[in-house]
């Protein structure tokens, strides 16, 4: 809200205080740490982080918010700022689920939403009314056909919404503002805060290589494909063009559920005009036969998201970092078929 954003700014913290860890903005610095630990380790255990209830404690939430900006812009990790802003995001509509609505709007509004309240009780469930273009910016994303704009009633080119439709929505503007918090660089930090920092990033370091060591299932069902990966699949099976990002996307999520390269080359010589030398290089380079013996994952989720290859993300995906995990997870719909005894 702009009301915390004026108190922490007419607080002054003095970056030279920080130098020191000093005493007063030892448990502030702990507790923006603590924020971001939470965030990288379990983003659905963070979203249920209960709200303070204590009045003494309320300054410790608000300043530990812009401190943990502040490290995480100090880390300088994609995959750090895309959890943190995911993790704040929901916990944000966690919270906001317990709100009454003239907070809910309270708070869209200060997004520049110009949403009302509505007191037709005709209109019923529906307590919200906003323009179309503020839903389609913040709904544009979700996978769930409800959240198409023609499954909406539309009157006057307003969408109404119930209160859980709005704290979702605000889930989506909330993550968006705070990557474009994080959307920026820091010359330099005091060495006590880099310390925190150097921390964070090998936490970031251990998650995403447990990410890489969990071990596939031995099986591969194309029905399983995470949409972002399915798109890109798609696209290139149809002789369709796909962007370099999005190749390797599709090349290293296919070699690592256990298609073989030879396989995946074939798949690309037999839909593609790809030069077949180059072709055969390039799969076997990210399948760690060739160059420097490193077998690649595929690109994290908000790699992909940047990028524009996922962009109608499933429920499956909630929480996930890798598309590989959205993948193990839809497995899960696919049970294995057990092989018949010949009588």
């Amino acid at each position: 809200m702009k009301e915390a954003a004026v108190h922490v700014r007419d607080l002054g913290i003095d970056f030279d205080e920080l130098e020191g860890d000093s005493d007063f903005y030892l448990p502030f610095l702990d507790k923006a740490e603590k924020r971001i630990e939470s965030a990288l380790l379990d983003v659905s255990a963070y979203a249920k982080t209960q709200p303070i209830d204590d009045p003494k404690d309320y300054e410790l939430e608000i300043v530990s918010f812009p401190l943990a900006v502040m490290l995480v812009v100090g880390t300088e990790d994609s995959f750090i700022k895309s959890r943190y802003a995911l993790a704040e995001a929901k916990r944000a509509s966690a919270l906001l689920d317990s709100e009454e609505k003239e907070k809910l709007l309270e708070v869209a509004n200060n997004f520049g939403w110009g949403a009302r309240l509505v007191s037709d009780f005709s209109l019923q469930p529906y307590a919200f009314a906003v323009s179309f273009p503020v839903f389609l910016r913040n709904a544009t994303g979700f996978h769930d056909k409800n959240w198409k704009l023609v499954n909406h009633l539309m009157i006057d080119g307003e969408v109404y919404l119930t209160e859980r439709e709005v704290s979702r929505l605000l889930e989506e503007e909330v993550r968006k503002y705070i990557e474009g918090r994080l959307d920026t660089k820091i010359k330099s930090l005091p060495s006590t805060i880099m310390a925190r920092v150097n921390r964070l990033r090998q936490l970031s370091a251990e998650k995403r290589e447990q990410i890489r060591l969990e071990e596939m299932p031995e099986r591969v069902v194309m029905d399983a494909f995470p949409s972002c990966i399915k798109g890109v699949y798609d696209r290139v099976a149809a002789g369709r063009p796909a962007s370099h990002l999005g190749r390797f996307a599709l090349t290293s999520f296919m070699l690592s559920i256990g298609i073989s390269a030879e396989e995946v080359f074939k798949f690309f010589r037999s839909v593609s005009d790809f030069n077949e030398r180059m072709t055969r290089y390039q799969v076997e380079h990210i399948a760690g036969t060739r160059g420097s013996g490193t077998k690649y994952t595929p690109p994290n989720c908000a790699t992909l998201r940047t990028h524009g290859i996922c962009v109608s993300p499933e429920p499956d995906c909630r929480g996930a970092v890798n598309p590989l995990i959205c993948y193990k997870r839809k497995l899960k719909n696919f049970p294995e078929e057990k092989p018949t005894e010949n009588k």
